[in-house]
C-alpha cells in the first residue's frame, strides 16, 4: 500500500512540474522570496510607507515619489544584471551570485525595522536595495531553470514554480496580517512595532527558505572551454557579443519586445495597488485580506495555466492573461470600495502567476541553454525596464493630474501594445534557431 501511496505521489508531482529533488529545490525559492514581493512590495510595506514614513508629506507627492524609487531600483538591475549575467555563463557563478543578490534584500528587510514615523528617505533607501536584492537574485533563478526543465517540463516546471511562490507569499503574508492585527499575543506594544518585526521575519523566511537550492540544485557548468575569472570587463565584452548575437533569434527578440510593453502593465499593477487604494481610502486591512485571497486563488491557477499551455499554447494562454488585464484596468478606474479591490484581487489572481510563469519558459524555450544567463540576464533587461516605466508613468501622471485614477487608467496601453506585439512571434520558428545554435556551441 505504501509503495502504490509513493508511486501515486510520484506521478503527481512530475504531472506538476516537481518530479525530481532539484525541481522541487528550485521551485522552493520561489516560495522563499515571494514572502518579500508580496509583504514589502505588494502589501504591507506601501501602506506603512504612506501612513508612517512619509507621513509628513502630501499623498501625491508621497505616491509619486514611492513610484520613482521603484524605478531607481529597477533601473539599478537593468543595468547590472546583464554585466553579471554574462560573467555567470562562462565563470560557473549563478549560484554565487544569486546568492549575493538575496543577501542584499535580506539584509535590507532586517534594515526596516529602524524605519520610524517621517522617514521617508531611509525608507526608500531600503525599499530601493531589496527591490535590488530580489530583482538581482531572481535573474539568477531564473537563469538555471533551462539547465534543470527538459523541453518538455518548460511550461509545467515555470508554472510549478509561481504557484509554489503564491502558496509561499500568500502563507506568509497570513502570518504576517494576524502579527499586525494582534501584536499583543506575540509581546508587542502595537501594531506599529509589529509591522516592523513582521518585515525581518520576511527576511528569515526568504533566508531559511532559499537553502535547498543551494544544497540540492547543481551549478551549470561553464561554457566549455571557456571558464574564465570574474571580470566586469569580460562581463562587459560578452555582452556586447550577446547583443551581437541576437540577430540569430528573432523570435526570442520579437517576444522580449512584446514582453517588455505587457510585462510593464503587469508590473505596475502589482506596485501601486495598495498605495492607489490607500489614497482613494479604501481600508488596509481589507485590502490586505484582499490580496492574501489573490495569493491562494493564484496557487492553482497558476498550475491551471501551465495545463492550459499544453492544450492550447503558451502563446494563446498569455494572450488569455493579457485581456482580463485590461478588464481589470478598466474596473480599477472605477473602483471605490473594498468590495471592488477584493474582486479585482480575486481576477489577477486568475492570471498574475500563469501569464508570467508562462512568458518565462516561452523565452527558455527559444534560447541556448548554454547562454541562459545572458539571455536571462537580458529578459531581466526587460522585465526590469517594465517595470521602470510604469511606475515612472504612473508617478508622472498623478504629480500632473493629482489623480491615482487618471494613471490606473495609463496601464490599459501596455497591455493593448503589448498584445498587438506579441502576435506576430512564431514561438515553433524559435525553438528551432535555439536548437539549432546548442548543437552548434
Amino acid at each position: 500500500m505504501g509503495g502504490e501511496e509513493n508511486l501515486l505521489t510520484t506521478r503527481l508531482l512530475a504531472r506538476l512540474g516537481l518530479g525530481r529533488p532539484e525541481l522541487r529545490a528550485w521551485a522552493l525559492y520561489d516560495w522563499a522570496n515571494s514572502a518579500y514581493q508580496t509583504t514589502v512590495i505588494a502589501a504591507v510595506f506601501p501602506i506603512y510607507y504612506q501612513r508612517v514614513a512619509a507621513s509628513g508629506l502630501e499623498t501625491a507627492d508621497a505616491m509619486s515619489r514611492f513610484a520613482w524609487a521603484t524605478a531607481i531600483a529597477i533601473t539599478i538591475v537593468a543595468i547590472v544584471a546583464p554585466l553579471l549575467g554574462a560573467i555567470a555563463d562562462h565563470s560557473a557563478v549563478k549560484k554565487r551570485l544569486l546568492g549575493t543578490f538575496m543577501g542584499i534584500g535580506v539584509a535590507s528587510c532586517f534594515a526596516m525595522f529602524w524605519i520610524t514615523e517621517g522617514e521617508w528617505l531611509f525608507a526608500l533607501g531600503v525599499f530601493i536595495a531589496g527591490n535590488v536584492g530580489v530583482a538581482g537574485s531572481i535573474v539568477f533563478y531564473e537563469a538555471l531553470l533551462p539547465h534543470l526543465a527538459r523541453p518538455g517540463e518548460l511550461d509545467r516546471v515555470s508554472s510549478a514554480g509561481y504557484a509554489i511562490g503564491y502558496l509561499g507569499g500568500g502563507t506568509m503574508l497570513a502570518l504576517n496580517l494576524l502579527l499586525i492585527q494582534n501584536p499583543g499575543l506575540f509581546g508587542l506594544p502595537d501594531a506599529g512595532v509589529a509591522t516592523r518585526v513582521v518585515f525581518v521575519c520576511v527576511g528569515v523566511w526568504w533566508l531559511v527558505f532559499s537553502l535547498p537550492l543551494f544544497l540540492k540544485v547543481p551549478e551549470p557548468r561553464a561554457l566549455a572551454g571557456e571558464a574564465e575569472p570574474v571580470s566586469l570587463r569580460r562581463g562587459a565584452a560578452r555582452l556586447m557579443e550577446t547583443f551581437r548575437e541576437l540577430r540569430r533569434y528573432p523570435q526570442a527578440v520579437l517576444f522580449l519586445f512584446a514582453f517588455l510593453i505587457y510585462n510593464d502593465g503587469i508590473q505596475t499593477m502589482i506596485r501601486v495597488a495598495t498605495i492607489y487604494g490607500e489614497s482613494i481610502g479604501l481600508d488596509a486591512g481589507r485590502m490586505i485580506l484582499a490580496l492574501l485571497l489573490m495569493q491562494f486563488i493564484g496557487v492553482p491557477a497558476a498550475f491551471g495555466f501551465g495545463a492550459l499551455a499544453s492544450r492550447m499554447g503558451a502563446k494563446r494562454a498569455v494572450f488569455l492573461g493579457l485581456c482580463v488585464y485590461s478588464v481589470i484596468t478598466v474596473l480599477g478606474y472605477y473602483m471605490t470600495t473594498s468590495a471592488h479591490f477584493f474582486v479585482l484581487a480575486a481576477l489577477v489572481g486568475l492570471v498574475q502567476g500563469g501569464t508570467q510563469a508562462l512568458s518565462r519558459s516561452l523565452f527558455a524555450s527559444m534560447i541556448p541553454r548554454q547562454k541562459s544567463s545572458e539571455f536571462f540576464a537580458l529578459f531581466g533587461v526587460f522585465e526590469r525596464y517594465a517595470g521602470v516605466l510604469g511606475p515612472l508613468v504612473f508617478g508622472i501622471v498623478v504629480a500632473y493630474t493629482g489623480s491615482g485614477r487618471q494613471a490606473i487608467i495609463a496601464v490599459l496601453v501596455f497591455f493593448v501594445v503589448g498584445a498587438a506585439l506579441l502576435a506576430p512571434v512564431d514561438v515553433a520558428a524559435g525553438r528551432l534557431q535555439a536548437r539549432a545554435a546548442e548543437e552548434a556551441l
